[in-house]
């Protein structure tokens, strides 16, 4: 493990931050903008705040018009192996123990606010990384706001939009052009075999369910802008999450971990059908969807495991009985929201970050199987390739602990040493009913959101 920080001298500069609202991006509340119904609408939402993010190192947690940008980097705090949650978390807290902070707005998502990207597993050399950055504009409920965060200074007059906008902003997204796609790790062929090896893995007795990974390999005409990826993602993926943070892109329908104000929220989903594009099938299937015994047992052990792992710090927890079903554009799930109170710790403490939540709860079982730790081993034994930051905790957190943190899914990672290769996943829950050539299936329709954002239509 190991810490290291763009700003090393930042405990004798402190952190300075300054929040004020944002009029020009907020909606009155009541206007048909503060609570749109229509998809569009919600579309040029997130269109306001993407588009203010520059194409170097975007950062963005955005849904349904909400939530937040951000760009520069103030701070850089990179972690690794089985302790890198609680290492990031420390070093957090010692730059909030010499910031000084002046939050005009007090909403979840102002004053110091950091993102973060962990890998999925511990020995994996991507590790994790909490970005400080420099601008964070936010929208929430109807109401905007912007932050400013800097090394040494002092508080100064109110910063404006306009005196932090980030050069190129103006400038918009380019296109990638041609893409071309090239095997993983594992090509599509023998990723079969892969998955009959865990189904012979569930029926001698090793795991009751694990969840088995696959990468495809894009590589674009031009260098590839992350705003163009996240501009298309958000317009067509509204109920997900669309994010960017060092190189991991994509839009999670899957929320790992809310944490506000001591309620937490996770959205778990296990169990996939691909849509066929005509909506009377599409109906059909769902009905086969919430009915089918091998999706159904596949939801159910991911939803026992959040349930385990959030009992130990919450007071009274809701699990429903039954899961919903989740429509995307390319897909439909089996989703469930597990919801808590948290806890007041007997010792007087704060109750846990979010960050410590996303810590406790990673590996789920819909990323990874159960039991877990004999799923997590038959994964390194069988799937032939690490999955670097793909599955594990993507997102943002305060100075408060509250934040957001989905999983990392329907996503790629920008190749640092060559932008135009981005390295996509997908991954599957297999059971001892599982079909080899039905999860391969099912791997490509969760390809389709990352090379749709990386089309030209």
């Amino acid at each position: 493990m190991s810490i290291t920080s763009s700003a090393p001298s930042a405990p004798s500069l402190p952190l300075v931050v300054r929040t004020v609202p944002l009029d020009d991006l907020a909606q009155p509340p009541g206007s048909a903008l503060a609570a749109p119904s229509a998809a569009a609408d919600l579309a040029d939402r997130a269109a306001d705040l993407l588009g203010l993010l520059p194409a170097e190192a975007p950062l963005a947690w955005v849904r349904r018009g909400d939530g937040l940008v951000a760009w520069g980097e103030a701070m850089r705090l990179e972690v690794h192996g089985p302790d890198r949650f609680a290492a990031a978390e420390r070093a957090w807290h010692q730059v909030l123990a010499h910031a000084v902070v002046r939050d005009e707005v007090r909403l979840p998502g102002t004053g110091p606010v950091a993102f973060g990207s962990f890998a999925f597993d511990d020995d994996s050399p991507a590790g994790g990384v909490v970005v400080v950055p420099q601008v964070v504009v936010g929208r929430r409920d109807g109401r905007a706001w912007l932050t400013t965060l800097t090394t040494g200074g002092h508080l100064g007059a109110a910063p404006r939009l306009a005196d932090v906008a980030a050069e190129g902003a103006d400038e918009a997204p380019r296109s990638p052009g041609t893409v071309t796609y090239a095997e993983g790790a594992v090509p599509a062929q023998e990723w079969p075999d892969v998955v009959s090896a865990g189904v012979a893995a569930i029926r001698a007795g090793e795991v009751d369910k694990v969840v088995l990974a696959r990468d495809v390999e894009a590589t674009a005409e031009e260098p590839v802008d992350v705003r163009w990826l996240l501009q298309r993602l958000a317009r067509r993926y509204t109920s997900c999450w669309t994010f960017s943070v060092d190189g991991m892109v994509g839009a999670t329908p899957e929320l790992l971990v809310r944490s506000d104000q001591g309620l937490v929220t996770s959205r778990v989903l296990a169990g996939t059908i691909r849509r066929t594009g005509d909506d009377a099938a599409d109906m059909a299937r769902a009905a086969i969807l919430a009915h089918s015994s091998k999706d159904l047992e596949e939801h159910e052990y991911a939803v026992a495991s959040v349930a385990r792992a959030l009992a130990p710090f919450c007071s009274s927890s809701n699990v429903p009985d039954v899961p919903f079903v989740l429509s995307l554009p390319n897909v439909l799930h089996l989703a469930s929201d597990v919801t808590g109170v948290l806890a007041t710790p007997a010792d007087g403490r704060p109750h846990p970050s979010s960050l410590a939540l996303a810590a406790a709860l990673h590996p789920t079982a819909a990323v990874c199987g159960t039991p877990t730790q004999a799923a997590r081993a038959l994964i390194t034994r069988i799937e032939g390739m690490d999955r670097g930051r793909y599955a594990g905790p993507v997102g943002w957190f305060g100075a408060d602990g509250d934040g957001e943190w989905g999983i990392a899914l329907r996503s790629g990672r920008v190749d640092p040493d060559d932008p135009r290769r981005v390295r996509l996943f997908a991954g599957c829950g297999v059971v001892a009913a599982s079909d080899p050539a039905a999860e391969l299936a099912e791997s490509e329709a969760k390809l389709v959101p990352m090379r749709w954002a990386l089309g030209s239509d």
